[in-house]
């Protein structure tokens, strides 16, 4: 098991966040990344919205940053922590400038990059960028094909109804080999299916946890199964959020936990496959009791974790 770093105000989810973070500046995010990566946390994520309908944005809040753009500040920042999206909306995204954000991260960062990509559930925001939301699943279909056919062939080419290319050079390539590893998010059949032809890593979200055993069973059962499912990410504060951002009450998933508890459902999530998880931002009142209380998990259950 490991632990993702979770950085305050990614988001303004009203499940999630606490009234603190608002306070959080892009300058002290930078600081918390440099500390992570001191402390020896695994990764650090962020998840992504381009633009939140007004009918959502009690639920969501305004504030999402752009995934690539901030995995890349925070790997220029540091200099062995893992970055990751969590999630970046595929379908939203060229596929060929995707491709080329990601595996030019890759490289400047000597491999230090995770992609967790979705299909994306809220339509108002399809809607104003232009992009069929009906459309989606069979567009993330075509556009992890393409950005594997970009990243792994010298001369990559590609046909689809989504996108096209050939006769076309496309460098650098990853630098992780055969690419960056790749995780989906989203808990349907046809994502799992995709998890099992493309991806080696997993993202859950409506799952129940006692299920979740079973869904990697059926990953793994797809004739079209790659072999390669080794990540599982589930994070505390994803059993207190439902479909459309609206709050759950899973009293375990709670921030303010003490060693033993924290400890103990980590042992359970790593007997259900899980291999990566996150604890959720406690309630206090500073930035400063922040790096504390990240420190305090550096020291307590990092080391009794690994």
């Amino acid at each position: 098991m490991q632990l993702q770093f979770t950085m305050p105000h990614i988001h303004r989810i009203k499940a999630l966040a606490m009234p603190w973070e608002a306070h959080v500046t892009g300058a002290h995010q930078t600081r918390l990344a440099k500390w992570a990566d001191q402390l020896g946390y695994g990764m650090v994520y962020v998840p992504e919205h381009h633009v939140i309908p007004n009918d959502h944005l009690e639920l969501s809040g305004p504030h999402h940053l752009s995934a690539f753009t901030t995995m890349a500040y925070w790997a220029g920042a540091t200099e062995n922590l893992r970055v990751c999206s969590s999630i970046a909306l595929l379908p939203a995204h060229n596929p060929i400038v995707a491709a080329k954000a990601l595996s030019s991260l890759d490289w400047l960062s000597s491999g230090r990059v995770t992609v967790a990509f979705a299909s994306g559930w809220l339509k108002g925001e399809f809607d104003a960028l232009g992009v069929d939301f009906h459309q989606r699943g069979a567009m993330s279909e075509e556009y992890i094909q393409a950005i594997i056919e970009l990243w792994t062939k010298e001369s990559p080419q590609f046909e689809g109804k989504y996108v096209s290319f050939r006769d076309v050079a496309f460098e650098p390539k990853c630098f992780q080999s055969p690419h960056i590893p790749i995780w989906f998010g989203g808990d349907a059949d046809a994502v799992l299916r995709r998890i099992a032809r493309y991806a080696s890593g997993w993202s859950p979200f409506l799952t129940k946890l006692e299920d979740i055993p079973a869904r990697i069973d059926f990953i793994k059962s797809q004739p079209e199964y790659n072999g390669k499912l080794t990540d599982i990410f589930y994070s505390f504060h994803t059993s207190r959020i439902g479909e459309g951002h609206v709050a759950t009450s899973d009293v375990k998933g709670r921030p303010g936990q003490g060693k033993q508890a924290i400890l103990d459902r980590l042992g359970w999530f790593s007997e259900l496959g899980i291999t990566w998880s996150a604890l959720p931002v406690p309630a206090v009142e500073t930035l400063e009791q922040y790096f504390d209380y990240t420190q305090w998990v550096a020291e307590e259950i990092i080391p009794a974790i690994r």
